[in-house]
């Protein structure tokens, strides 16, 4: 079984998102770890149908992933980085990629040239809405490609473009017969009266991916054509269920952290396991106070444990100390000033 070794910041994530009632920020949370990112990846993404969840993994550049790049930022030929660059516009609405990345072209990568992927994935809670997906999504894919060139010159060098995927997980409001399935839309070559064939490379710049869940309840069998990875996303994607972990662990080893797991899971976020040392005092103190303090202690000193783990698990992964602060301030809902304070405390441990 292809199973990768989760890490803390994963884990806490799936902790953080327990609930998952909303999806919009709860599910960019998750898609930030790697992990996760590698599950969908294998399954949708041709490039990388061969390679074990570990390599891809390893192909996935984390300092690009970024969640707050605009899709339209009034100038075509800008170039998408995974910093958090903000564009102003003129007469034009301001609407962001969810989760952008780059990663490995392993096909077209040789010795001496690096090729990469751009990637986009797109959480949607609703799948029917007024427009099509669809075309939402090819929109996207041709914002993603034309903004790989600076401004256009006489002199712009077209074949520097590399190919671009847009994945979207489409969650609630699916028509029944399209529920649990996988649409991929990709250029292909229909007509060719040539006696040579145009490199597929040349072409094969854009595929649009469309995953549609559609309940809470997956009854698909082992075996079955997209199994591991609807039975995967079935699992996170919505509120957990009593089987949770081991689902989960089908993909995704934490049996290393498997107690910290079943500890935690009783209340909603990592590390607030320590609110039932202090509830437990409080009992045997036989004292209200004591259980309201010990509720209240196990919930900052669960709060900063999470925030302890982020900080510790992005040095790990070399991400940078301004993204980690700004992680900080949205998961956690800090002030700048107080994300850099939790920073700087638990970053001498690294």
């Amino acid at each position: 079984m292809d199973t990768l070794k989760g890490s803390m910041e994963t884990l806490s994530s799936f902790q953080l998102t327990e609930n998952m009632k909303g999806l919009d920020t709860q599910s960019k949370l998750l898609l930030h770890s790697k992990e996760v990112l590698s599950v969908i990846l294998q399954g949708t993404v041709r490039e990388y149908k061969r390679y074990s969840k570990k390599e891809i993994m390893g192909f996935i550049e984390a300092d690009s992933i970024s969640e707050d790049t605009e899709v339209s930022p009034g100038r075509t030929n800008t170039a998408i980085t995974g910093d958090n660059t903000e564009y102003k516009l003129l007469n034009e609405k301001a609407t962001q990629f969810d989760l952008i990345f780059r990663a490995l072209n392993p096909e077209l990568t040789k010795s001496s040239i690096i090729v990469k992927l751009h990637i986009d994935v797109e959480p949607q809670k609703e799948y029917s809405l007024p427009y099509p997906v669809e075309k939402r999504g090819m929109y996207y894919l041709a914002r993603r490609l034309s903004s790989q060139l600076s401004l256009v010159t006489e002199q712009t060098d077209y074949g520097q473009l590399e190919k671009c995927y847009s994945i979207w997980i489409c969650r609630d409001n699916i028509p029944e017969n399209e529920q649990y399935s996988i649409s991929v839309y990709e250029t292909v070559n229909t007509q060719n009266t040539s006696r040579k064939e145009t490199p597929k490379e040349n072409y094969d710049l854009m595929t649009l991916v469309v995953i549609k869940l559609g309940n809470i309840v997956y009854n698909g069998e082992k075996g079955e054509e997209n199994y591991d990875l609807l039975h995967f996303l079935n699992t996170v994607m919505y509120p957990h269920k009593a089987d949770f972990i081991k689902t989960v662990s089908e993909y995704i080893d934490f049996s290393e952290t498997e107690e910290l797991w079943k500890e935690a899971s009783e209340v909603t976020g990592l590390g607030q396991c320590v609110y039932n040392d202090g509830k437990m005092e409080g009992r045997e103190e036989g004292r209200v106070e004591g259980r309201e303090e010990g509720r209240e202690e196990g919930r900052v000193e669960g709060r900063e444990e999470g925030i302890r783990v982020l900080v510790l698990d992005g040095i790990a992964e070399q991400v940078s100390r301004e993204r980690i602060i700004d992680k900080l301030q949205r998961y956690f809902k800090l002030t700048a000033e107080k994300a850099e304070h939790y920073y700087d405390m638990f970053a001498s441990e690294a």
